[in-house]
């Protein structure tokens, strides 16, 4: 079951055109991402929990092979492309948090995502002590996109998600939520709280 997920992950990014955006043939691009196949086979079922706000794993490319404002031009959810309100060089200023470590390589296993459904109209600074207690991480920009460039159906009107794990040192949290029918890649303040914005997590990464 997750080496198919993992195989339909793997078309998915093909049939976006991610092998063409980074310069490579498919079938090289296909090489670059084997290594988490076999990463794949030693995920224990106990890392990874079935509610239903989670998601197994996501395939994660980081932005020095495709930058996040790419990446977010290519999700699609019910025909209609995501977009960024922020540019290249803004969304570089937003680097991981302390006490995130990335896997080595130009893409890595995100495990045990939960979008946030259970921090819904809590200050991203409160959610944050919340996943930090129940040994989680929060999501980086890149983290995020790739959650929604699998599962786009998981971001929906009214149910968004910050991603605290990538800070710029200001108040600013980014979040994706949708706008004009649309995935939004924006930014909210890190003190107020929202109805319709969660914070998502992860168990781990490989």
């Amino acid at each position: 079951m997750l080496h198919e997920e993992f195989e339909r992950q793997v078309e998915n990014l093909m049939v976006k055109g991610y092998p063409e955006v980074v310069g490579l043939t498919a079938a090289a691009f296909k090489k670059e991402l084997e290594p988490l196949k076999h990463k794949i086979s030693e995920i224990h079922l106990n890392q990874i929990e079935s509610q239903s706000s989670k998601i197994p794993f996501v395939i994660v490319i980081k932005s020095d092979w495709l930058h996040a404002e790419r990446a977010m031009q290519l999700v699609e959810r019910e025909g209609k492309n995501g977009f960024s309100v922020m540019d290249v060089e803004e969304i570089n200023r937003f680097q991981p948090i302390e006490g995130i470590g990335l896997p080595e390589g130009r893409a890595y296993l995100l495990l045990d995502i939960d979008t946030g459904t259970g921090t819904l109209n809590v200050t991203p600074t409160a959610a944050l002590a919340s996943i930090t207690q129940e040994n989680r991480s929060p999501l980086t920009i890149e983290e995020g996109i790739s959650v929604i460039t699998h599962f786009p159906e998981v971001l929906r009107k009214n149910n968004g998600f910050s991603l605290l794990g990538s800070r710029c040192g200001d108040r600013r949290v980014t979040a994706l939520w949708i706008s004009d029918k649309k995935p939004k890649l924006g930014w909210c303040w890190a003190g107020n709280p929202h109805t319709w914005l969660g914070s998502a997590s992860c168990r781990a990464r490989c």
